[in-house]
């Protein structure tokens, strides 16, 4: 089935005017009415939201590498490229990226940093569209949200890695009384990096409210995390210490600055809080380095072991 872009559909329209309602049979599509104009298409939808899984082709676009989401607004190009503050920067858009223009299913871009980019614009179904950029021979995929239905629970597991990253460390602010005394107890800190050979932490057993530069880490090692058979919204993470073994946790996301790690070893569940934010703008060094990618997580054949309780 071959797709069809605003522009030609635009074309159909304009031989069949002269009629209220008209069938029109395009290799085997059937289009019943004709769509509105680029431009209108993407007002649509407050929120865009950047499914990086179903990116096709081998090249990249850097700011939608970065993007989470794009909203289109009068032609002003906003974007979300931080997990944190999502749906409060910007009142829920992010920040301004660049300018825009579209019309005849072609979205010319012009952003901030990286210069001007042309799109072509396929109307996907009501809710999906597809931006083809001829230069890298790639293809982006756009899921459109009102704000106030936006699926912050499908973006935060998609990209929980890329959270992990967003603070500089992550402070212990809780542990439950239940479980079992173990090792970990002690840990009051932790620290997710992209190491030149994977992905590494950090741990440190230095009191809660140690500021950030005086820590002193005792622990490193190289971490994992797993996508779960047949559980969308559970993660698992394992720390593998040098010379130490390993910890396994079930990885849970409270919200975008509070995470939640279940041990099952021990019965313990304990909440890390971001500390020293660090804020992924248009440009820069952070930019440069930080990119999403499509997922690469190996798969656990696990049953979630986590059960309700209440802190009180």
């Amino acid at each position: 089935m071959k797709k069809i872009t605003l522009l030609s559909l635009a074309v159909i329209a304009m031989l069949t005017l002269g009629s209220c309602y008209t069938e029109v049979i395009v290799d085997d599509v059937i289009v019943d009415e004709v769509p509105v104009q680029t431009r209108q298409v993407l007002h649509a939808y407050d929120l865009w939201y950047v499914d990086i899984e179903s990116t096709q082709g081998l090249g990249e676009v850097p700011f939608l590498q970065r993007a989470f989401t794009l909203s289109f607004v009068s032609g002003l190009l906003y974007a979300n490229n931080n997990l944190s503050g999502i749906g409060k920067t910007g009142n829920g858009l992010g920040i301004r990226v660049g300018y825009y223009d579209a019309g005849g299913g072609i979205l010319e871009i012009d952003h901030d940093v990286d210069g001007i980019w042309s799109f072509e614009v396929y109307n996907i179904n009501g809710r999906t569209l597809e931006l083809y950029n001829r230069r890298s021979n790639t293809s982006y995929f756009l899921d459109g949200y009102q704000r106030s239905g936006f699926d912050y629970d499908r973006l935060f597991y998609e990209n929980i890695e890329l959270l992990l990253q967003e603070y500089e460390v992550w402070e212990k602010t809780y542990a439950s009384e239940t479980g079992y005394l173990n090792e970990f107890d002690e840990e009051n800190f932790l620290q997710f990096y992209q190491g030149g050979t994977g992905t590494r932490f950090r741990s440190s057993v230095d009191p809660v409210g140690t500021p950030i530069p005086n820590i002193v880490w005792d622990y490193e090692g190289f971490y994992e995390i797993y996508n779960v058979q047949n559980d969308e919204t559970l993660k698992t993470l394992t720390l593998d210490y040098t010379f130490m073994g390993n910890d396994y946790f079930e990885l849970y996301v409270i919200d975008d600055r509070t995470v939640e790690l279940y041990h099952p070893d021990s019965g313990t569940v304990y909440e890390f809080t971001g500390r020293g934010y660090i804020q992924y703008l248009k440009s820069g060094e952070n930019s440069e380095t930080r990119k999403r990618k499509k997922s690469d997580h190996p798969t656990m054949d696990v049953k979630r072991k986590r059960k309700p309780f209440s802190k009180g």
